[in-house]
């Protein structure tokens, strides 16, 4: 049986988008994200109406991300990461979204979702399966992978509780609340301990 590592990407390898997005426009409800909502579909839909509310297009959320960057030690840990096992990265984020960063971290493997776009509005979200990140670790699973998963938000639960192994990562404590028995991590450096103690068992 083969392993492999299968992370979130906002508040794990890069920031989150919508907070930068946020701290941007001054558009304090941008900085809602699913670490605060559990229903992602919810949010996304109250993230495309205050877009629309204040006239913002694709381009605009682009040109904040053009300015991100991966955390700091990111690219490092997922280079070591990978010269260790495969690493998928599984995320709720949108394609239209997503290639500067992945460019920076060395373009790593990404299953994410696509935006419907009209006119250069975001018109709406398009999911390509529902609870996609636990749907993979089950896909994974009927290839006779090991997974191990790691995520800090609502939306990475259930990816991470049907790993065979995993940890949330710098998760908030409303979580930590009302899931205690997954294992915290804090740095890469711990992440990265984890990791090698569930490849090495």
């Amino acid at each position: 049986m083969m392993d492999i590592v299968c992370l979130d990407l906002e508040g794990v390898l890069v920031p989150e988008i919508w907070i930068n997005v946020a701290e941007r426009t001054g558009i304090e409800a941008l900085r809602r994200t699913t670490r605060d909502e559990p229903d992602y579909d919810k949010l996304m839909r109250s993230r495309i109406e205050i877009l629309d509310a204040n006239g913002l297009m694709l381009c605009d959320i682009q040109a904040v991300i053009a300015k991100m960057g991966p955390m700091e030690g990111a690219r490092h840990f997922l280079d070591e990461l990978r010269s260790l096992t495969q690493v998928l990265i599984l995320s709720d984020t949108f394609s239209e979204f997503a290639k500067p960063l992945m460019e920076q971290l060395g373009w790593p493997t990404l299953l994410c979702n696509s935006l419907e776009v009209e006119r250069g509005r975001i018109v709406r979200h398009r999911m390509r399966i529902a609870n996609g990140k636990r749907a993979a670790i089950d896909a994974l699973r009927s290839l006779n992978y090991r997974t191990f998963a790691a995520g800090d938000s609502y939306n990475d639960l259930a990816m991470i509780e049907a790993a065979d192994g995993g940890c949330l990562f710098r998760a908030p404590k409303a979580i930590l609340d009302d899931y205690p028995h997954l294992a915290l991590t804090e740095e890469y450096d711990e992440l990265l301990a984890q990791i090698k103690g569930f490849l090495a068992s």
